[in-house]
């Protein structure tokens, strides 16, 4: 696994070209890439190449609660969106899932969320790329409606198998601390369930039942997380992908652009 920027997590608005040598600068080994299916392949790899740096993952570029007309054409999008993405060697795509509904109870929502998913799967299949799943943890992100959905990584995996084989995880640290994970669950991945990894850093003083899903903290900052425990079971079950933080900390977004990259960076590197 290695050490992966993704400049918008972090607060970070600069040209991607631009963040390239700060990425390489403060210790990260990747960096995530936005797809432009018009824009040549190789322009990407170059720039990659250049300042050494891995191909991180992208976001799914569908709006998955979107109408059935919107969905559709971000579907038939998609596939230029995974040629091109192919061609430069990002083969992690990964969005998250609403842990409620208040539409569909849990067995109908079950089954839309795999049909749809399904579909983009399976275009991301046809080029050798995967899809992975976040799950979100905390209480307070489902109180207030009607239907609870999946919502920890045990769940999480059951969707994956019904999306498709190309399914697994986006393993974020604090939606895993949050839904009471244990090291001992991700010592029980194989590593092709793990697509794709964000790490943070949870509050002090504030009980996980009460913990905000936008309030976080930077990699390592409070130890609320046990992230040494987190990363030793990446390494073990041999995860290769990224590791991407995304502390949601607002400070970082007035800060200038490598100001941010250089702390996130150096509190990534800390707990490394």
């Amino acid at each position: 696994m290695f050490r992966c920027l993704n400049p918008g997590a972090i607060g970070v608005n600069l040209p991607w070209d631009q963040c390239l040598p700060l990425a390489c600068k403060y210790g990260f080994e990747g960096i995530d890439v936005g797809i432009d299916p018009a824009a040549p392949a190789a322009k990407v790899t170059n720039a990659l190449a250049q300042h050494s740096l891995k191909v991180g993952g992208t976001g799914l570029p569908v709006n998955l609660y979107g109408d059935d007309k919107a969905y559709d054409s971000a579907i038939v999008a998609l596939q230029g969106i995974a040629a091109r993405s192919a061609e430069i060697g990002v083969t992690r795509f990964a969005t998250w899932i609403l842990p409620f509904s208040d539409a569909r109870p849990f067995t109908e929502n079950f089954a839309w969320h795999a049909q749809r998913l399904g579909r983009a799967a399976r275009v991301l299949a046809r080029h050798g790329c995967r899809l992975g799943l976040e799950f979100i943890g905390p209480k307070t992100a489902r109180m207030g409606h009607k239907y609870p959905f999946v919502r920890t990584m045990e769940h999480m995996l059951e969707l994956a198998d019904a999306v498709g084989p190309n399914a697994g995880l986006l393993l974020d640290s604090w939606h895993w601390y949050t839904s009471l994970g244990t090291v001992e669950d991700i010592l029980a991945l194989a590593p092709e369930q793990v697509v794709y990894v964000h790490i943070n850093d949870a509050p002090a003083g504030v009980p996980v039942d009460a913990q905000k899903d936008n309030v976080r903290c930077l990699p390592g900052e409070t130890g609320v997380e046990d992230l040494k425990g987190f990363l030793a079971a990446l390494r073990k079950i041999g995860y290769d992908g990224p590791v991407v933080p995304e502390p949601f900390v607002k400070e970082l977004a007035s800060l200038p652009g490598e100001e941010a990259i250089r702390r996130v960076g150096e509190a990534l590197k800390r707990i490394w």
